[in-house]
C-alpha cells in the first residue's frame, strides 16, 4: 500500500512541475451589505478577488490548463495583503487547485470587521463555484468541491464562514485568531473535514487561547489538529513587515525556519487537500500516515483508521467481505464501468489483475491485486438455463453425469430454496419466488459457479 501511496505523491510532483500559474481579477457583489473592496461587480458590497489557476502558459487571464480543479478561498491576516501568501498559491495552483484571494478588511483604520470577511469568503466560494457555467475562462474547469482556507485573522474568518454552511468541503485554519463575532463560538457548527496547523510557540494568537478552542469545538467526525513543535505565527505567509514587527513583540522560542514551517504544512495538508477536495482515495491514508510520523510535530485527529479491504473468489464470482458505502472494481487499473457492487461476475475465460475499492463514511481503500489468469469453471461447461427472465418455471439443464446441487439466493445473499439437478433436464418452479434478480449457486465436485437469474 505504501508504493501506491509514494506513486500518488510522485504523478502530483510530476504534474506540478509541468504546470503554469495564470492569474486573474474578480470583483464579486453581495446586494444585501455595502463596503468592500473593488468596483464593477454591480451595487453593494464590492469583494475583489486575485484568483490564480492552473494554466496553459504564465500570464494574465491565459487559457486554463485541460482539467477540473477544485477551489481553495483564501482570508489573510489582520494588516496583511493577499500578496503575502504567495508561497501558497505558488505551491498549490501547480498541484491543482484553483486559489481565490480575498482582498477586503485589510486596512488597520478602519478596523476590519471579522463578520463581514466571513461572510466575503463564504459568498467567494459560491461565487467561484458557479464559474463552472457562468464564466468563459473557467467553463467546465471547475472540479465541484470548495474549500476555505485563512490564517490568523483570516483563519478566524474562515470558521465564521463555515459556520452551518454544507457548500463547501474543507475547512482550513492556519494559526486562525478568535474573532468578533466569535470564531470559537460557532465551532460546533462546523461539520465539514478540518485541519488546524497552529505553531507552538506562536505569541500573537497562543494556541491555548485561540487555535485549540476552534479545533476542540469543531464537531465534525474528522477533523485534525497539528502543532507545529517551535513553530512561530508568522511562517505560514512568506516574510511581512507588519506580522514579523507584532511576532517579534509577543513571540519566544521560535526555533525552525520559515521553510521549515511551510514544508511541514505542506508535507500533510498536500495529500489532505487531495482526499477531500480531489477524491484522490489513497491520499486520505497517506494523510493519516503524514500525520503520524511527520517529524517535529505533535498532532491528534478523530478521522478513522481505514480497515484492510479483501477479495475472495468462489468460481466466476470476486467478493469482497468489507463493509463500505460504495464500491468499485478495477481491471488491470482501469475501471471497470458499472462494476459497483460488493461483487463482481467474472467473464468465462478471464483474465488480468482485479482489485476493489472499497469507500467508507471516511477515507477509502484499495484491495491487493488480484490475478486472474484463464478462469474456466467445468460447471459453465455442464450448465445451461432457460429461459432467463422466466415466470412460473426454469427449465435448467446438467449436462455432466453427475447431480449438482443448485441454490438460489436474493441479491442480498438470502437463501431462498435448494433443488438437486440431475443429468438432463429439470423443470424447476420458481413461482414460489418473488420476482427480482436471483443468483442461483451451482456446486458440484468439480467446482462452484454462480448465474444470475431474473423472475417476473
Amino acid at each position: 500500500m505504501k508504493s501506491i501511496l509514494f506513486l500518488v505523491l510522485f504523478l502530483v510532483q510530476f504534474c506540478q512541475a509541468q504546470t503554469s500559474i495564470g492569474h486573474t481579477t474578480f470583483t464579486f457583489n453581495d446586494p444585501t451589505r455595502t463596503g468592500g473592496v473593488g468596483s464593477g461587480g454591480g451595487p453593494g458590497r464590492q469583494i475583489q478577488t486575485e484568483v490564480y489557476y492552473p494554466a496553459t502558459s504564465a500570464g494574465t487571464s491565459t487559457p486554463v490548463a485541460s482539467g477540473e480543479f477544485p477551489i481553495i478561498v483564501f482570508g489573510h491576516g489582520f494588516a496583511m495583503t493577499w500578496d503575502a501568501y504567495s508561497n501558497i498559491w505558488e505551491h498549490y495552483v501547480p498541484r491543482g487547485y484553483i486559489m481565490a484571494f480575498v482582498r477586503t478588511e485589510s486596512s488597520l483604520f478602519p478596523s476590519p470587521s471579522h463578520g463581514d470577511f466571513g461572510l466575503d469568503l463564504k459568498l467567494v466560494a459560491q461565487k467561484m463555484l458557479d464559474l463552472q457555467t457562468a464564466n468563459a475562462l473557467f467553463q467546465n474547469h471547475i472540479y465541484p468541491k470548495a474549500g476555505i482556507m485563512g490564517h490568523s485573522m483570516g483563519g478566524g474568518a474562515s470558521f465564521l464562514a463555515a459556520n452551518n454552511n454544507t457548500s463547501i468541503h474543507a475547512l482550513i485554519g492556519l494559526a486562525p485568531a478568535e474573532t468578533n463575532p466569535s470564531a470559537i463560538a460557532v465551532a460546533p457548527n462546523v461539520q465539514v473535514p478540518s485541519i488546524v496547523f497552529s505553531g507552538s510557540s506562536d505569541g500573537v494568537t497562543p494556541p491555548s487561547q485561540h487555535h485549540i478552542p476552534m479545533y476542540d469545538g469543531v464537531t465534525s467526525t474528522c477533523k485534525s489538529f497539528v502543532s507545529i513543535i517551535g513553530g512561530a505565527h508568522c511562517y505560514f505567509a512568506n516574510t511581512n513587515f507588519n506580522c514579523d514587527f507584532g511576532e517579534s513583540t509577543s513571540s519566544t522560542g521560535i526555533s525552525i525556519s520559515r521553510a521549515e514551517q511551510q514544508n511541514t504544512i505542506y508535507s500533510i495538508l498536500d495529500p489532505w487537500l487531495d482526499y477531500n477536495l480531489k477524491d484522490i482515495c489513497a491520499a486520505y491514508e497517506a494523510t493519516q500516515l503524514y500525520l503520524a510520523n511527520t517529524p517535529g510535530t505533535s498532532t491528534q485527529t478523530t478521522c478513522p483508521n481505514i480497515p484492510t479491504v479483501d477479495i475472495t473468489q468462489n468460481g466466476n464470482i470476486l467478493q469482497t467481505t468489507t463493509p463500505g458505502s460504495s464500491y468499485q472494481w478495477f481491471l488491470d487499473g482501469q475501471l471497470i464501468p458499472g462494476a459497483f457492487a460488493d461483487f463482481y461476475e467474472l467473464a468465462p475465460n478471464a483474465s488480468g489483475v482485479y482489485t476493489v475499492q472499497v469507500t467508507f463514511p471516511f477515507g477509502c481503500a484499495t484491495s491487493p491485486n488480484l490475478n486472474i489468469v484463464g478462469l474456466h469453471n467445468m460447471l459453465m461447461d455442464q450448465i445451461s438455463i432457460s429461459p432467463n427472465p422466466c415466470n412460473d418455471f426454469l427449465l435448467i439443464t446438467n449436462k455432466g453425469s453427475q447431480p449438482i446441487q443448485a441454490t438460489f439466493w436474493t441479491m442480498l445473499g438470502q437463501k431462498t430454496k435448494s433443488v438437486q439437478l440431475k443429468n438432463g433436464s429439470n423443470t424447476i418452479s420458481v413461482s414460489d419466488l418473488r420476482p427480482g434478480i436471483y443468483w442461483i449457486q451451482f456446486e458440484h465436485s468439480s467446482g462452484v459457479f454462480l448465474q444470475k437469474c431474473i423472475i417476473e
